[in-house]
């Protein structure tokens, strides 16, 4: 039995949960990539509360994108404001949850300009 796109992604997402948590000290950077847009959330799962979110859906983000959401550029973008967001919290070390999806293309590109931007993981 062959599985779809989306069960596999849901099968890697609850592998890597199992193991992925984020805490008060260390809160857990949660990507998640639709076919139009990229978001990204920093969570602490102790107390089930979202720190810092950004997405390609913001107005100020979609005007500097040209309404196009789905591209590296746009997830570098918001890596970038994800990161700015949590060090302005005072959050430095993430552990990052890429969501089921694959380490490459925008969520690599999400990754790597969080890390650039100072966020640690």
């Amino acid at each position: 039995m062959k599985l779809t796109r989306i069960e596999a992604v849901q099968r890697r997402h609850r592998r890597i949960r199992k193991r992925v948590v984020g805490t008060p000290e260390r809160p857990r950077l949660a990507v998640f990539r639709s076919h139009r847009h990229i978001y990204a959330q920093v969570i602490d799962d102790t107390r089930h509360h979202t720190l810092a979110a950004a997405g390609s859906v913001e107005p100020a983000l979609r005007q500097e994108l040209n309404n196009n959401g789905a591209t590296c550029t746009a997830a570098a973008k918001v890596g970038q404001v994800i990161a700015e967001r949590a060090l302005a919290k005072g959050i430095q070390r993430v552990v990052f949850d890429r969501g089921g999806n694959l380490y490459h293309g925008r969520v690599k590109a999400l990754a790597e300009a969080a890390r650039a931007a100072g966020l640690e993981f």
